[in-house]
Protein backbone atom coordinates (compact mmCIF):
# COMPACT_ATOMS: atom_id res chain seq x y z
CA UNK A 1 0.00 0.00 0.00
CA UNK A 2 1.12 3.31 -1.34
CA UNK A 3 0.85 6.52 0.81
CA UNK A 4 0.21 10.36 -1.16
CA UNK A 5 3.38 12.77 -1.30
CA UNK A 6 2.62 14.99 2.36
CA UNK A 7 4.58 18.39 2.49
CA UNK A 8 6.99 17.38 0.34
CA UNK A 9 7.72 13.61 2.19
CA UNK A 10 6.36 10.78 0.18
CA UNK A 11 4.37 8.61 2.78
CA UNK A 12 5.27 5.74 1.36
CA UNK A 13 8.46 5.80 3.49
CA UNK A 14 6.27 4.83 6.56
CA UNK A 15 3.05 3.55 5.36
CA UNK A 16 0.37 3.53 7.65
CA UNK A 17 -0.83 -0.14 7.40
CA UNK A 18 2.59 -1.27 9.32
CA UNK A 19 2.60 -1.17 12.99
CA UNK A 20 5.51 0.81 13.55
CA UNK A 21 3.24 3.59 12.19
CA UNK A 22 0.82 3.34 14.58
CA UNK A 23 3.38 2.81 17.33
CA UNK A 24 5.56 5.58 16.14
CA UNK A 25 4.39 8.84 17.63
CA UNK A 26 3.16 7.46 21.74
CA UNK A 27 7.02 5.92 21.28
CA UNK A 28 8.73 8.72 20.97
CA UNK A 29 7.05 10.81 23.75
CA UNK A 30 7.63 7.72 26.07
CA UNK A 31 11.87 7.99 25.00
CA UNK A 32 11.36 11.45 25.79
CA UNK A 33 9.68 11.36 28.78
CA UNK A 34 11.90 8.40 30.43
CA UNK A 35 15.07 10.36 30.02
CA UNK A 36 14.04 13.20 31.20
CA UNK A 37 12.14 11.72 34.42
CA UNK A 38 15.70 9.75 34.90
CA UNK A 39 17.85 12.21 34.42
CA UNK A 40 15.98 14.43 37.27
CA UNK A 41 16.07 11.71 39.33
CA UNK A 42 18.69 12.94 41.09
CA UNK A 43 17.10 16.00 42.80
CA UNK A 44 14.68 14.41 45.09
CA UNK A 45 17.71 11.94 46.22
CA UNK A 46 20.32 14.14 47.46
CA UNK A 47 19.64 14.07 50.54
CA UNK A 48 18.82 10.17 51.08
CA UNK A 49 22.39 10.05 48.66
CA UNK A 50 24.26 11.37 51.52
CA UNK A 51 22.39 9.62 54.19
CA UNK A 52 22.65 6.01 52.58
CA UNK A 53 26.57 6.76 51.46
CA UNK A 54 27.23 8.62 54.17
CA UNK A 55 28.70 11.96 52.04
CA UNK A 56 28.76 15.08 52.02
CA UNK A 57 25.42 17.17 50.94
CA UNK A 58 27.87 19.07 48.80
CA UNK A 59 29.11 15.52 46.99
CA UNK A 60 25.47 13.95 46.66
CA UNK A 61 24.75 17.06 44.90
CA UNK A 62 26.94 15.44 41.92
CA UNK A 63 24.40 12.65 41.33
CA UNK A 64 22.21 15.28 39.50
CA UNK A 65 24.91 17.78 38.13
CA UNK A 66 26.97 14.84 36.72
CA UNK A 67 24.27 13.82 34.91
CA UNK A 68 23.39 17.79 33.52
CA UNK A 69 26.93 17.58 32.66
CA UNK A 70 27.18 14.44 30.30
CA UNK A 71 23.74 15.20 29.02
CA UNK A 72 24.82 18.45 27.75
CA UNK A 73 28.51 17.23 26.40
CA UNK A 74 26.58 14.21 24.99
CA UNK A 75 23.80 16.55 22.95
CA UNK A 76 25.59 17.66 20.13
CA UNK A 77 27.63 14.93 19.66
CA UNK A 78 24.24 12.66 19.55
CA UNK A 79 22.83 15.52 17.59
CA UNK A 80 25.58 14.75 15.14
CA UNK A 81 24.97 11.10 14.91
CA UNK A 82 21.79 11.89 14.47
CA UNK A 83 21.81 13.57 11.28
CA UNK A 84 23.42 10.38 9.61
CA UNK A 85 22.01 7.30 8.38
CA UNK A 86 23.14 5.48 11.99
CA UNK A 87 20.11 7.09 13.89
CA UNK A 88 18.24 4.28 15.14
CA UNK A 89 21.84 2.66 15.64
CA UNK A 90 22.58 5.60 17.83
CA UNK A 91 19.17 5.65 19.93
CA UNK A 92 19.67 2.15 20.69
CA UNK A 93 23.46 2.06 21.79
CA UNK A 94 22.52 5.42 23.86
CA UNK A 95 19.57 3.88 25.57
CA UNK A 96 21.69 0.48 26.29
CA UNK A 97 24.12 2.96 27.70
CA UNK A 98 21.39 4.62 30.03
CA UNK A 99 20.34 1.17 30.70
CA UNK A 100 23.61 0.26 32.03
CA UNK A 101 24.11 3.28 34.07
CA UNK A 102 20.55 2.38 35.54
CA UNK A 103 21.82 -0.89 36.76
CA UNK A 104 24.81 0.26 38.19
CA UNK A 105 22.64 3.08 40.72
CA UNK A 106 20.78 -0.40 41.62
CA UNK A 107 23.59 -2.45 42.42
CA UNK A 108 25.10 -1.95 45.69
CA UNK A 109 28.33 -0.61 44.95
CA UNK A 110 30.61 2.28 46.31
CA UNK A 111 29.18 6.11 45.70
CA UNK A 112 31.72 6.29 42.93
CA UNK A 113 29.83 3.87 41.15
CA UNK A 114 26.62 5.58 41.98
CA UNK A 115 28.09 8.46 40.07
CA UNK A 116 29.18 6.97 36.96
CA UNK A 117 25.94 4.75 36.82
CA UNK A 118 24.55 8.54 36.90
CA UNK A 119 26.68 9.92 34.39
CA UNK A 120 25.92 7.21 31.98
CA UNK A 121 21.91 7.74 32.98
CA UNK A 122 22.56 11.34 32.20
CA UNK A 123 23.64 10.65 28.27
CA UNK A 124 19.71 9.70 27.89
CA UNK A 125 19.28 13.73 27.40
CA UNK A 126 21.14 14.19 24.90
CA UNK A 127 18.22 11.81 22.75
CA UNK A 128 15.41 14.30 22.84
CA UNK A 129 16.17 16.07 19.83
CA UNK A 130 16.84 12.91 18.06
CA UNK A 131 13.12 12.25 19.19
CA UNK A 132 12.16 15.14 17.27
CA UNK A 133 14.56 14.71 14.05
CA UNK A 134 12.53 11.06 13.65
CA UNK A 135 8.76 13.13 13.88
CA UNK A 136 10.33 15.61 10.98
CA UNK A 137 11.54 12.79 8.83
CA UNK A 138 8.59 10.24 9.14
CA UNK A 139 5.34 12.34 9.86
CA UNK A 140 3.66 14.74 7.44
CA UNK A 141 4.31 18.06 8.47
CA UNK A 142 1.75 19.79 10.35
CA UNK A 143 1.62 16.24 12.38
CA UNK A 144 5.61 16.28 12.65
CA UNK A 145 5.44 19.99 13.87
CA UNK A 146 2.74 19.46 16.65
CA UNK A 147 4.60 15.97 18.17
CA UNK A 148 7.81 18.03 18.00
CA UNK A 149 6.35 20.73 20.15
CA UNK A 150 5.08 17.96 22.55
CA UNK A 151 8.54 16.28 22.88
CA UNK A 152 9.69 19.51 23.55
CA UNK A 153 7.14 19.87 26.37
CA UNK A 154 7.73 16.53 27.56
CA UNK A 155 11.29 16.94 27.90
CA UNK A 156 10.55 19.68 30.60
CA UNK A 157 7.51 17.98 32.76
CA UNK A 158 9.59 14.76 32.70
CA UNK A 159 10.90 16.17 36.17
CA UNK A 160 7.76 16.71 37.31
CA UNK A 161 6.16 13.29 36.50
CA UNK A 162 9.66 11.48 38.00
CA UNK A 163 10.27 13.96 41.41
CA UNK A 164 7.14 12.37 43.27
CA UNK A 165 7.60 8.79 42.31
CA UNK A 166 11.05 8.85 43.25
CA UNK A 167 10.37 10.68 46.80
CA UNK A 168 7.92 8.04 47.34
CA UNK A 169 9.83 4.93 46.64
CA UNK A 170 12.99 6.28 48.64
CA UNK A 171 10.85 6.63 51.83
CA UNK A 172 9.49 3.37 50.95
CA UNK A 173 12.43 1.27 50.18
CA UNK A 174 15.46 3.57 50.19
CA UNK A 175 17.20 5.10 47.60
CA UNK A 176 18.33 1.82 45.80
CA UNK A 177 14.02 1.50 45.54
CA UNK A 178 13.84 4.79 44.05
CA UNK A 179 16.81 4.31 41.43
CA UNK A 180 15.13 0.85 40.89
CA UNK A 181 12.30 2.96 38.84
CA UNK A 182 14.96 4.36 36.17
CA UNK A 183 16.07 0.89 35.70
CA UNK A 184 12.40 -0.35 34.83
CA UNK A 185 11.57 2.74 32.78
CA UNK A 186 14.85 2.88 30.91
CA UNK A 187 14.47 -1.07 29.99
CA UNK A 188 10.96 -0.19 28.94
CA UNK A 189 12.70 2.44 26.24
CA UNK A 190 14.81 0.76 25.08
CA UNK A 191 12.51 -2.08 24.08
CA UNK A 192 10.05 0.42 23.01
CA UNK A 193 12.59 1.86 20.53
CA UNK A 194 13.98 -1.51 18.98
CA UNK A 195 10.31 -2.41 18.22
CA UNK A 196 9.20 1.33 16.73
CA UNK A 197 11.90 3.84 15.46
CA UNK A 198 12.34 3.43 11.65
CA UNK A 199 15.72 4.13 10.17
CA UNK A 200 17.03 7.33 9.46
CA UNK A 201 16.33 8.39 5.38
CA UNK A 202 19.27 7.19 3.26
CA UNK A 203 21.50 9.96 2.11
CA UNK A 204 22.67 11.15 4.87
CA UNK A 205 26.23 11.17 6.43
CA UNK A 206 27.65 12.77 9.61
CA UNK A 207 30.89 12.98 10.68
CA UNK A 208 31.78 13.72 14.45
CA UNK A 209 33.96 16.95 14.84
CA UNK A 210 36.47 15.02 17.68
CA UNK A 211 38.26 17.89 18.45
CA UNK A 212 35.25 20.54 19.07
CA UNK A 213 33.56 17.93 21.42
CA UNK A 214 36.46 17.40 23.44
CA UNK A 215 36.65 21.19 24.26
CA UNK A 216 33.14 21.93 23.69
CA UNK A 217 33.27 19.32 27.08
CA UNK A 218 35.78 20.74 28.93
CA UNK A 219 34.17 24.04 28.63
CA UNK A 220 30.69 22.78 29.88
CA UNK A 221 32.29 21.08 32.78
CA UNK A 222 33.84 24.31 34.09
CA UNK A 223 30.16 26.02 33.60
CA UNK A 224 28.37 23.60 35.41
CA UNK A 225 30.94 23.67 37.67
CA UNK A 226 30.65 26.82 38.62
CA UNK A 227 27.06 27.17 38.63
CA UNK A 228 27.08 23.77 41.40
CA UNK A 229 29.65 24.69 43.47
CA UNK A 230 27.78 28.53 45.40
CA UNK A 231 30.65 27.94 47.72
CA UNK A 232 33.25 28.59 45.56
CA UNK A 233 31.36 32.25 44.60
CA UNK A 234 31.28 33.38 47.88
CA UNK A 235 34.57 32.39 49.82
CA UNK A 236 36.66 32.19 46.44
CA UNK A 237 35.49 34.91 43.83
CA UNK A 238 39.02 35.37 42.44
CA UNK A 239 39.34 31.91 41.78
CA UNK A 240 36.17 31.85 40.45
CA UNK A 241 36.03 34.46 38.49
CA UNK A 242 39.22 33.08 36.91
CA UNK A 243 37.61 29.91 36.10
CA UNK A 244 34.60 31.51 34.59
CA UNK A 245 37.21 33.45 32.23
CA UNK A 246 38.45 29.75 31.18
CA UNK A 247 35.51 28.41 30.33
CA UNK A 248 34.75 31.91 28.08
CA UNK A 249 37.78 31.52 26.48
CA UNK A 250 37.42 27.83 25.88
CA UNK A 251 33.77 28.19 24.03
CA UNK A 252 35.40 30.85 21.82
CA UNK A 253 38.01 28.26 20.95
CA UNK A 254 35.74 25.68 20.64
CA UNK A 255 33.75 28.33 17.92
CA UNK A 256 36.76 28.91 15.76
CA UNK A 257 36.98 25.28 15.82
CA UNK A 258 33.66 24.45 14.41
CA UNK A 259 34.21 27.63 12.10
CA UNK A 260 37.23 26.23 10.12
CA UNK A 261 36.26 22.26 10.52
CA UNK A 262 34.61 20.88 6.89
CA UNK A 263 32.32 18.78 10.03
CA UNK A 264 31.28 20.81 12.57
CA UNK A 265 29.99 19.10 15.70
CA UNK A 266 27.37 22.05 15.64
CA UNK A 267 27.11 24.38 12.40
CA UNK A 268 27.99 27.37 13.92
CA UNK A 269 27.11 29.62 10.78
CA UNK A 270 23.82 28.42 11.30
CA UNK A 271 23.54 29.18 14.83
CA UNK A 272 24.64 32.82 13.93
CA UNK A 273 21.37 33.15 11.60
CA UNK A 274 19.21 36.26 13.54
CA UNK A 275 16.25 33.43 14.31
CA UNK A 276 18.16 30.63 15.30
CA UNK A 277 21.14 33.21 17.72
CA UNK A 278 17.54 34.85 18.95
CA UNK A 279 15.99 32.23 19.84
CA UNK A 280 18.71 30.51 21.80
CA UNK A 281 19.55 33.63 23.66
CA UNK A 282 15.66 33.19 24.85
CA UNK A 283 15.94 29.71 25.59
CA UNK A 284 19.06 31.00 27.93
CA UNK A 285 17.56 33.87 29.77
CA UNK A 286 14.58 32.49 29.88
CA UNK A 287 15.76 29.05 31.27
CA UNK A 288 17.89 31.05 33.93
CA UNK A 289 14.04 32.68 35.24
CA UNK A 290 12.27 28.99 34.31
CA UNK A 291 14.63 27.09 36.57
CA UNK A 292 14.76 30.00 38.97
CA UNK A 293 11.55 29.79 40.17
CA UNK A 294 11.11 26.08 40.09
CA UNK A 295 14.33 25.69 42.48
CA UNK A 296 12.50 28.79 44.87
CA UNK A 297 9.04 26.53 44.77
CA UNK A 298 10.26 23.69 45.75
CA UNK A 299 12.91 25.15 48.47
CA UNK A 300 10.16 27.45 50.11
CA UNK A 301 7.78 24.56 50.18
CA UNK A 302 9.77 22.05 52.37
CA UNK A 303 11.21 24.60 54.43
CA UNK A 304 10.10 24.01 58.17
CA UNK A 305 8.16 25.85 60.28
CA UNK A 306 10.25 26.85 62.99
CA UNK A 307 12.22 29.45 60.11
CA UNK A 308 9.00 31.45 60.34
CA UNK A 309 7.76 30.45 56.65
CA UNK A 310 7.85 27.41 54.61
CA UNK A 311 5.31 24.50 55.00
CA UNK A 312 8.03 21.99 56.22
CA UNK A 313 6.76 19.32 53.16
CA UNK A 314 8.51 16.09 52.97
CA UNK A 315 10.13 15.30 50.59
CA UNK A 316 7.31 13.09 48.75
CA UNK A 317 4.81 15.61 49.27
CA UNK A 318 6.77 18.70 48.07
CA UNK A 319 7.21 16.77 44.76
CA UNK A 320 3.52 16.87 44.52
CA UNK A 321 3.37 20.01 44.16
CA UNK A 322 5.09 19.72 40.81
CA UNK A 323 1.79 18.14 39.87
CA UNK A 324 0.41 21.30 38.63
CA UNK A 325 3.43 22.15 37.04
CA UNK A 326 3.55 18.75 34.95
CA UNK A 327 -0.16 19.13 34.25
CA UNK A 328 -0.64 22.56 32.88
CA UNK A 329 2.70 22.20 31.26
CA UNK A 330 1.26 19.44 28.99
CA UNK A 331 -1.75 21.23 28.48
CA UNK A 332 0.27 24.35 26.60
CA UNK A 333 2.24 22.13 24.52
CA UNK A 334 -1.21 20.25 23.42
CA UNK A 335 -2.70 23.94 22.86
CA UNK A 336 0.50 25.71 21.33
CA UNK A 337 0.31 23.77 17.80
CA UNK A 338 -3.40 24.63 17.32
CA UNK A 339 -2.70 28.53 18.61
CA UNK A 340 0.24 29.08 15.94
CA UNK A 341 -1.74 28.95 13.06
CA UNK A 342 -2.84 32.23 14.33
CA UNK A 343 0.10 33.78 16.06
CA UNK A 344 3.84 33.28 14.60
CA UNK A 345 5.86 31.30 17.05
CA UNK A 346 8.22 34.32 18.71
CA UNK A 347 4.81 35.63 19.61
CA UNK A 348 3.96 32.31 21.04
CA UNK A 349 7.32 32.36 22.99
CA UNK A 350 6.80 36.24 24.09
CA UNK A 351 3.19 35.46 25.42
CA UNK A 352 5.04 32.26 27.14
CA UNK A 353 7.64 34.47 29.35
CA UNK A 354 4.95 36.71 30.22
CA UNK A 355 3.25 33.66 32.06
CA UNK A 356 6.40 32.43 33.72
CA UNK A 357 6.62 36.26 35.20
CA UNK A 358 3.19 36.12 36.16
CA UNK A 359 4.15 33.33 38.26
CA UNK A 360 7.05 34.84 39.80
CA UNK A 361 4.77 37.96 40.64
CA UNK A 362 2.29 35.53 41.88
CA UNK A 363 4.96 34.17 44.15
CA UNK A 364 6.52 37.42 45.13
CA UNK A 365 3.04 38.81 46.42
CA UNK A 366 1.65 35.26 48.04
CA UNK A 367 2.80 32.44 49.19
CA UNK A 368 1.45 32.30 52.81
CA UNK A 369 -0.94 29.45 51.82
CA UNK A 370 0.09 26.42 49.92
CA UNK A 371 -2.72 26.64 47.55
CA UNK A 372 -0.89 30.02 46.19
CA UNK A 373 2.11 27.80 46.28
CA UNK A 374 -0.11 25.39 43.80
CA UNK A 375 -1.33 27.87 41.71
CA UNK A 376 2.22 29.67 41.32
CA UNK A 377 3.84 26.38 40.38
CA UNK A 378 0.96 25.90 37.43
CA UNK A 379 1.22 29.42 36.22
CA UNK A 380 5.01 28.03 35.97
CA UNK A 381 4.37 25.25 34.07
CA UNK A 382 1.98 26.29 32.10
CA UNK A 383 4.09 28.74 30.95
CA UNK A 384 7.07 26.97 30.25
CA UNK A 385 4.92 24.46 28.68
CA UNK A 386 3.88 27.03 25.91
CA UNK A 387 7.64 28.58 25.95
CA UNK A 388 8.90 25.26 24.70
CA UNK A 389 6.31 23.67 22.66
CA UNK A 390 6.57 27.01 20.72
CA UNK A 391 10.77 26.91 20.82
CA UNK A 392 11.28 24.60 18.06
CA UNK A 393 9.12 26.31 15.67
CA UNK A 394 11.28 29.14 16.10
CA UNK A 395 14.53 27.26 15.12
CA UNK A 396 13.11 24.52 12.92
CA UNK A 397 11.65 27.15 10.06
CA UNK A 398 15.50 27.96 9.29
CA UNK A 399 16.90 24.93 9.33
CA UNK A 400 17.02 22.14 6.97
CA UNK A 401 15.23 18.88 7.47
CA UNK A 402 18.16 16.89 8.06
CA UNK A 403 19.96 19.19 10.37
CA UNK A 404 16.71 19.23 12.92
CA UNK A 405 18.94 16.91 15.49
CA UNK A 406 21.75 19.20 15.39
CA UNK A 407 20.05 22.54 15.38
CA UNK A 408 17.90 21.18 18.38
CA UNK A 409 20.68 19.48 20.23
CA UNK A 410 22.58 23.02 20.57
CA UNK A 411 19.29 24.53 21.76
CA UNK A 412 18.63 22.25 24.34
CA UNK A 413 22.68 22.92 25.43
CA UNK A 414 22.21 26.54 26.10
CA UNK A 415 18.46 25.51 27.55
CA UNK A 416 20.94 22.84 30.27
CA UNK A 417 23.28 25.93 30.74
CA UNK A 418 20.31 28.22 31.37
CA UNK A 419 18.97 26.13 33.98
CA UNK A 420 21.97 25.13 35.52
CA UNK A 421 22.79 29.24 36.12
CA UNK A 422 19.23 29.89 37.43
CA UNK A 423 19.60 27.00 39.93
CA UNK A 424 23.12 28.51 40.89
CA UNK A 425 21.24 32.20 40.76
CA UNK A 426 18.56 30.93 43.19
CA UNK A 427 20.82 29.62 45.76
CA UNK A 428 23.41 32.53 45.67
CA UNK A 429 20.65 35.20 46.59
CA UNK A 430 19.07 32.84 49.35
CA UNK A 431 22.82 32.65 50.36
CA UNK A 432 23.44 35.80 50.72
CA UNK A 433 19.88 36.64 52.03
CA UNK A 434 20.77 34.06 55.16
CA UNK A 435 22.28 35.93 58.60
CA UNK A 436 25.09 34.73 60.64
CA UNK A 437 24.65 31.66 62.19
CA UNK A 438 21.05 30.80 60.82
CA UNK A 439 20.63 27.81 58.72
CA UNK A 440 17.57 28.93 56.31
CA UNK A 441 17.39 32.54 54.84
CA UNK A 442 15.16 35.58 55.94
CA UNK A 443 11.70 35.49 53.48
CA UNK A 444 12.65 38.85 52.38
CA UNK A 445 15.27 36.56 50.15
CA UNK A 446 12.82 34.64 48.13
CA UNK A 447 11.21 37.83 47.44
CA UNK A 448 14.32 39.50 45.91
CA UNK A 449 15.49 36.27 43.94
CA UNK A 450 11.46 36.42 42.44
CA UNK A 451 12.73 40.39 41.47
CA UNK A 452 15.72 38.65 39.74
CA UNK A 453 13.53 36.25 37.95
CA UNK A 454 10.84 39.10 36.73
CA UNK A 455 13.85 40.76 35.30
CA UNK A 456 15.03 37.80 33.78
CA UNK A 457 12.03 36.79 32.07
CA UNK A 458 11.42 40.47 30.64
CA UNK A 459 14.63 39.84 28.95
CA UNK A 460 13.13 36.74 27.39
CA UNK A 461 9.99 38.72 26.32
CA UNK A 462 11.45 41.98 24.14
CA UNK A 463 14.35 39.00 22.95
CA UNK A 464 10.92 37.07 21.66
CA UNK A 465 8.95 40.76 20.28
CA UNK A 466 12.45 41.44 18.64
CA UNK A 467 11.99 37.85 16.80
CA UNK A 468 8.65 38.46 16.00
CA UNK A 469 9.32 41.83 14.52
CA UNK A 470 12.06 40.58 12.23
CA UNK A 471 9.61 37.59 11.27
CA UNK A 472 6.75 40.47 10.51
CA UNK A 473 9.49 42.30 8.39
CA UNK A 474 10.16 39.17 6.14
CA UNK A 475 6.83 38.05 5.17
CA UNK A 476 5.48 41.78 4.73
CA UNK A 477 6.11 42.25 0.75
Amino acid sequence: MTGQPVGGVVAEAFPAARPEARLLVPALMFIALVVAAVGSLGTPLITSVATSFHVSLDSAQWTLTIALLSGAVATPVLGRFGAGPHRRATILATLAVVVAGSALTVLPLPFAWLLVGRAAQGVGLGLTALMMGVARDHLPEERGAAVIALISVVSIIGAGVGYPLAALLAELGGVRAAYGLGLVVTAAALLTAWRSLPEAPEGRSAHVDAAGAVVLAAALLLVLFLAGERNLWSRHLAVAAGLAVVAVALLCVWAVIELRSTTPLVDVRAVRHPAVAGANLAMFVGGIGMYLLLTLLTRYAQTPHGAGYGFGLTTFVAGLVLIPFSVLGFVAGKLTPRVRTRIVEPLLLAGSAVVVGGGFALFAAARSDLAELFAAMGVLGFGVGGFSAAMPGVILAVTPQSETSSAMSFNYVVRSVGYSLGSAIGGLILASGTGPGHLFPDDSAYTTAALVGIGAMAITTLTSLTLARRRSSETTP
